[in-house]
């Protein structure tokens, strides 16, 4: 078993976390104002050529022109006698006197008390601008006020008009915004709309209530709508640098009470190093695959097909070793931003599954919260009723998924532990990192365990440390965990390009890429208290940019409350009496494995622009998936080019194209039996996508697809009349053996087809369109190529006229053909 250690140490002071009460003025928040247009009280205040100019000026302030504001319309620095302690002392009080309430009744009359409610709801009636509301959104609508953004309710009026609540009107100082929103007051008539709420305007308070149920339901272990603020204003407040990201988490909490604290470069597993281990632990992490399941962020409208496949490769194999079919369990967290839930929903549904069955998916959506602005914590809002809302981030999920009973679904499934990974992350599976990470904390019983590798210089990434820490009772707390980028000014930690062989060369990125042990997570998911939101930020670095009502874009300085997942690990640090860092991470309930980086994470997130890195950008990751086909390919006696330097990529672009099914593997070692000798030329193109595979001395120089349906196995319907995939049972097979293959040449199998091509030279253009149940085999005729296409005899269907039996000899998998 490998390890790396380094001995340098990172010192971290307490009095980063000092409260500084005065705020910065050199950020604009986001603040409207709201008045009636009183003079405004028929269509007889003009006359009718006015009105016509008036329409005809509405529908073209009202069209929607993207714009870009270069002042700042709507934002002014807070006003002086803002008091950050006063504020965060108000709503802890109140939070205080909301926890102690039993029932919705004792809460209404709490929050009735305070000043802000009093005098924004002094004419209240149970009536919103026609729409009635339950008590629970009354409450709700309250909360808001309490926590001082009545701004998001568009301030309306506090006097009242033919007996009802007026609603009122957005002021915008900027004069052609005002008459905008006062001819937007007006019906195309020249009639006056009256005072209540448009359809548009009930639909969106609507959202509105649903986002303010969701945030105060999720975040009551701090205390709702009112602890959420509050917690804003607590992070605000600890800022002393513009734009400076604040920490505040359990592990901020932990770090506050603790007299002596250290972060240390951690000690790995080093899978490229010690081969023989990580072979042993990728064969646990097969053998324990019956009681693990996966948990999935999946961000963005990403297909999700190559997560599939990689699901397929790991119970393809599983299957082959044991001859046991094993779905797993997969859990889906999601969020409704770009309509991400509702598309990945709709890809399942449309998909049948992915031939897993309903049941063995999960998927939970993670709520919205309120961005606010960077000045003094005030809601962003685009109109009346809208806030700007941005997903809580991925720390979210240990809460959520209790709340959602995500935990007892694993369990009512038997699984014990989980591997959790962001679906952007196309190589996460390669070869055996994932599989030995899993072995590892299954076999182990680990809480927690990171997939790690080398730090790329100037990427926005975390770092793993070991954290080492002094308790005010006297002891030692030590444990892995993860320092977020956004973080490293307050531990003394550059994102600048790294110096080869420096102090902070040794600290491994994040990746993203966890174990967790789910009776583990579970209990800090069901603390009901700041534990279960581990690693709570405030990262106010990146400009929040939105649309509002009249087109306009705006760019703000701002954030939102947000949790990182991998802080989990700062609840399972271990004790000990005395200091003993060196040596002391056999001991913990934690643990890194460390792999090569394009063996690890390679996130295709974003366009890559011209001069722009090709870090996390699909260029990026298709180029990683290269090199690791070189990697597999060139260790088979296959004469193949080199991939070169990212600059040539980028101007020449790859030097082949090889796409190869994970179920080939996905181990390496695995992969690498099914191909013997031959050649692969520049400009070649390769892609495998059948699992029962042969290639002996082939030489490529052209294009090779072999296409199969059933690549892996076969769909059949259960009971409950869903499709499921049976793994092994008619897959598609295709054998090649001493062949040429110039110009372009396309196979597809459908079924359990066969092909199989033996000392033959194929060159040209062709396509061999395989049936299910049938054998086609080309060799060399007289005048040309000979094909024969026979039927499978029918004893042989399920098995196919071949296949490779896979057996495990020590620490490894060796393959071995059959021929039936």
């Amino acid at each position: 078993m490998a390890r790396t250690s380094s001995a340098p140490v990172l010192h971290h002071n307490n009095p980063l976390f000092t409260l500084n009460s005065k705020p910065s003025h050199s950020l604009f928040f986001f603040k409207s104002s709201f008045h009636h247009f009183n003079s405004l009280s028929s269509s007889n205040f003009y006359s009718p050529i006015q009105l016509h100019l008036l329409r005809q000026s509405r529908d073209s302030l009202c069209a929607p022109i993207a714009r870009v504001s270069t002042a700042p319309v709507e934002y002014a620095p807070p006003a002086p006698e803002f008091d950050f302690d006063k504020e965060i002392a108000r709503l802890r009080g109140l939070r205080e006197a909301l926890a102690s309430c039993g029932t919705l009744v004792e809460k209404l009359r709490t929050i009735d008390s305070d000043s802000r409610v009093k005098s924004f709801f002094k004419l209240w009636r149970n009536d919103f601008g026609g729409v009635s509301l339950s008590d629970c959104d009354l409450y709700l609508l309250k909360c808001v006020v309490a926590a001082g953004q009545e701004h998001v309710l568009g301030e309306f009026g506090v006097e009242l008009a033919n007996g009802e609540i007026e609603i009122g009107r957005s002021y915008i100082k900027n004069a052609l915004y005002a008459l905008a929103e006062m001819i937007e007051s007006w019906d195309v008539d020249g009639g006056s709309r009256g005072h209540g709420l448009k359809d548009e305007e009930k639909a969106a308070l609507k959202s509105l209530l649903k986002m303010l149920g969701e945030v105060e339901q999720f975040y009551d272990c701090i205390g709702g709508i009112i602890g959420y603020q509050a917690t804003v204003l607590e992070l605000l407040a600890q800022s002393t640098n513009e734009g400076q990201t604040i920490n505040w988490s359990e592990q901020a909490n932990m770090l506050l009470k603790c007299q002596f604290v250290e972060i240390h470069p951690p000690s790995v597993l080093d899978l490229s190093e010690d081969i023989e281990y990580a072979s042993q632990a990728a064969l646990w992490g097969i053998e324990g695959l019956p009681v693990l399941g996966e948990i999935i962020l999946w961000e963005g409208q990403q297909t999700g097909l190559a997560w599939l496949t990689l699901k397929q490769a790991r119970e393809f194999l599983y299957f082959k070793l044991y001859g046991e079919q094993c779905i797993t369990p997969v859990a889906i967290m999601t969020s409704s931003a770009k309509n991400n839930h509702g598309h990945i929903t709709y890809l399942c549904e449309r998909f049948g599954w992915f031939g897993r069955g309903r049941s063995s998916f999960q998927i939970f959506e993670q709520p919205l919260v309120p961005a606010v602005t960077a000045e003094d914590g005030q809601w962003i809002v685009t109109r009346p009723f809208e806030p700007v809302c941005k997903p809580g981030g991925h720390g979210v999920i240990w809460k959520l998924a209790h709340d959602k009973g995500v935990f007892k679904w694993f369990q009512s499934h038997g699984r014990k532990g989980a591997t959790v990974r962001q679906i952007s992350n196309v190589v996460a599976a390669t070869d055996l990192t994932l599989l030995a990470l899993a072995g590892i904390g299954l076999r182990q019983g680990k809480k927690l365990g990171f997939a790690s590798c080398k730090r790329n210089s100037g990427a926005t990434e975390g770092i793993n440390v070991l954290l080492e820490k002094k308790n005010s009772d006297g002891n030692w707390a030590y444990g892995f965990s993860c320092i977020e980028y956004t973080e490293f000014d307050k531990f003394g930690i550059t994102a600048r390009p790294l110096s080869p062989g420096g102090l902070q060369a040794d600290f491994p990125a994040n990746t993203n890429i966890l174990y967790v042990d789910l009776p583990s997570a579970e209990r800090i998911g069901s603390s009901k208290s700041e534990s279960s939101l581990p690693g709570m930020v405030l990262n106010v670095k990146k400009p929040i940019t939105y649309m509002d009502q009249f087109g306009m874009k705006h760019c703000v300085s701002g954030g939102r409350l947000e949790c990182t997942m991998q802080n989990i690990a700062d609840n399972f640090a271990n004790a000990y009496p005395s200091r003993c860092y060196k040596g002391v991470e056999d001991g913990l309930d934690t643990f890194i494995v460390y792999n090569e980086r394009r063996k690890v994470t390679s996130s295709a997130k974003k366009r890559r622009r011209h001069g722009k890195s090709l870090h996390q950008t699909p260029d990026g990751s298709l180029l990683d998936i290269m090199r690791n086909a070189y990697d597999i390919l060139s260790h088979c006696e296959i004469t193949i080019p080199e991939v070169q330097g990212n600059e040539e990529y980028v101007n020449s672009g790859p030097p082949y194209l090889i796409l190869l099914h994970p179920a080939l593997g996905p181990l390496w070692e695995v992969t690498r039996q099914k191909f013997r000798c031959g050649s692969i030329a520049m400009g070649s193109e390769l892609q495998i996508e059948v699992a029962e595979f042969l290639w002996r001395n082939v030489q490529l120089d052209g294009s090779l697809l072999i296409l199969a349906e059933n690549a892996v196995g076969s769909i059949e319907i259960n009971e409950n009349g869903e499709p499921i995939i049976q793994y092994g049972r008619r897959c598609s097979r295709c054998k090649l053996e001493n062949v040429k293959r110039f110009e372009a040449l396309k196979v597809i199998l459908h079924g359990n087809a066969e092909f199989e091509a033996t000392d033959v030279v194929i060159q040209g253009n062709y396509v061999f369109d395989v049936p299910d149940g049938h054998k086609m085999q080309v060799t060399s005729g007289i005048s040309g190529l000979d094909v024969q296409l026979k039927p499978i005899k029918e004893d042989l269907m399920d098995t196919g006229t071949w296949f490779w039996n896979y057996k495990i000899r020590g620490t490894h998998i060796e393959l071995e053909l059959i021929e039936l």
